[in-house]
């Protein structure tokens, strides 16, 4: 992965030459509406301050668990005991993003949702929240860390969260083929080039031209920004829009040429 130096020199670059995110000098109408409704949504939701308070009892959280990590493990964190507000310091997608997912669920009105990587449910809570009537499928590899999560939806009396414990090669494979197609998928699980192809490899075998592809941390590493890359010139792919922490990925057939943005956000 990158040093914490160098991810902030591409920052500063990606954000000097990203389009601006006000949507000016934007030709393409589908973006243009996705930028007006979706990212410039300065609402106030309701939902915001109380997943909020959760992540903040998360982070005020200095008890000990011990996790087991199946992905590329954690840029901060070494050792498989850790703390919970550690976990929520380093894991959990930080607001602006994981409410930019809950409008886009809200905006798109997806029917069934998939994440990877539930961590402590912060960012299933959102997007759950995005569409109470759609099912959430939320995977995670750690037990205590899914039961931690589960926690969290009864909290917040969410409860069209599904909670999925287990090593996403195995589990995911298996719900997909006993499952309906998902309209939307946020993938935040293992970081690494190799897994990150095969699970846009999974879901483009299932996709519509309604599916949205959200991917984490595309600039993580060098081979998260080569899986990113290859994913952007896929043939089935016909719009991607990269905010440097998100990448996210649309099959949409009125799309009638392939288009990449680079949006500042």
């Amino acid at each position: 992965m990158y040093s914490r130096y160098q991810l902030a020199k591409k920052y500063i670059r990606y954000y000097f030459t990203a389009l601006s995110g006000k949507g000016h000098g934007i030709h393409s109408p589908f973006v243009y509406d996705f930028i007006c409704k979706v990212l410039n949504d300065r609402k106030k939701y309701d939902c915001y301050h109380d997943i909020e308070l959760v992540r903040k009892k998360f982070l005020n959280n200095s008890s000990q668990i011990k996790v087991m990590d199946f992905g590329a493990g954690s840029a901060v964190l070494s050792g498989k005991e850790r703390s919970i507000s550690a976990i929520a310091s380093s894991s959990l997608k930080p607001a602006k993003y994981a409410q930019l997912l809950f409008r886009m669920v809200q905006y798109y009105r997806p029917k069934r949702v998939v994440e990877l990587g539930t961590s402590l449910g912060t960012t299933a809570a959102y997007l759950a929240s995005g569409n109470p009537a759609a099912s959430v499928f939320t995977f995670e590899g750690d037990e205590l860390l899914s039961g931690l999560a589960s926690d969290t939806m009864q909290q917040l009396h969410i409860n069209n969260v599904n909670h999925i414990t287990g090593n996403f090669g195995t589990t995911l494979p298996a719900f997909l083929q006993d499952t309906s197609v998902p309209d939307f998928v946020f993938i935040d699980g293992n970081h690494q080039e190799a897994a990150t192809l095969e699970y846009f490899k999974l879901f483009k075998a299932r996709a519509t031209p309604s599916t949205i592809l959200v991917f984490d941390d595309i600039h993580w590493s060098k081979g998260m920004e080569n899986a990113w890359s290859v994913i952007q010139q896929d043939p089935a792919v016909t719009l991607s829009i990269d905010l440097f922490f998100l990448g996210i990925i649309y099959f949409n057939a009125d799309i009638n040429h392939k288009q990449q943005f680079v949006l500042r956000f």
